[in-house]
């Protein structure tokens, strides 16, 4: 049977670059994109939105948000809305990485909030999930895993047509330079499928599984190559457009 599912590159910027120096990156990596089939999305920050469209306006490069409010409005100092984001020419948005979660105390309910936000506004949410180094040495990966994806079947039952990602995060692996092996991300994301395939039956067949994690134009390659893996969210790697199209193109030599 024929692949059904996209495969994607997303670039998290975090909290990196200016907004002066968005237009000039995107410049520089629709340039490298010509040839690539692959579905590109770039994730900066919130004040490099309105350039980031404005540059990819016209492109096959999506924009995407980090992070988004579970409220709708109102008094809530400091957030943003699923609206808001749309209004700016957002498509999709990253929910639940797992720096939110560590530093700002973010818990599955929340996570699932966001995501049903961002469904409800036609946002396609890239849902982070992933265990820690302790977890992963006391053979807990899947069990970790399992309470956090738990959740998100449910809000993905109610909107059977709406896209959305999954992103598998080791959190042992993010900024550290050392990203998971080919075998292990493989394994992990063929369980994460196996979960998605139980509870969501047909829809599961399109949902695209992202690796996350210390990737670099050095390891696309073999990481690409692994049957389970629909394709990559970028964090320090992506803040080069160079490099970040090498990644991309990766996968897409990887699917030729």
């Amino acid at each position: 049977m024929p692949k059904v599912r996209d495969r994607w590159a997303i670039a998290n910027w975090k909290m990196n670059l200016l907004p002066s120096q968005t237009a000039g990156y995107l410049e520089r990596l629709r340039a490298r994109l010509q040839e690539t089939q692959v579905s590109v999305a770039v994730c900066p920050p919130y004040p490099h939105l309105p350039a980031a469209t404005a540059a990819a306006a016209g492109s096959r490069i999506r924009i995407g948000a980090q992070n988004l409010s579970d409220r709708l409005q109102g008094a809530f100092t400091g957030e943003v809305s699923a609206a808001m984001l749309q209004d700016v020419g957002v498509s999709l948005v990253l929910v639940g990485h797992s720096e939110r979660r560590r530093l700002f105390g973010e818990d599955d309910a929340l996570v699932a909030a966001k995501m049903r936000v961002a469904l409800e506004h036609g946002l396609c949410p890239v849902v982070c999930v992933g265990e820690g180094l302790q977890e992963r040495k006391v053979g807990q990966t899947q069990l970790w895993l399992q309470h956090q994806l738990q959740p998100l079947w449910e809000v993905a039952q109610a909107f059977p047509q709406a896209p959305w990602l999954i992103a598998y995060e080791p959190i042992w692996a993010i900024g550290t330079g050392e990203a998971a092996t080919p075998s292990i991300a493989q394994e992990t994301i063929a369980f994460i499928r196996v979960q998605a395939e139980q509870h969501l039956g047909d829809i599961a067949a399109t949902l695209s599984i992202l690796y996350g994690g210390s990737v670099d134009p050095g390891n696309a390659s073999p990481l690409a190559l692994q049957p389970a893996i629909d394709g990559f969210l970028v964090g320090g790697a992506s803040l080069n457009p160079e490099a970040f199209a090498a990644i991309a193109e990766a996968l897409g030599a990887a699917e030729a």
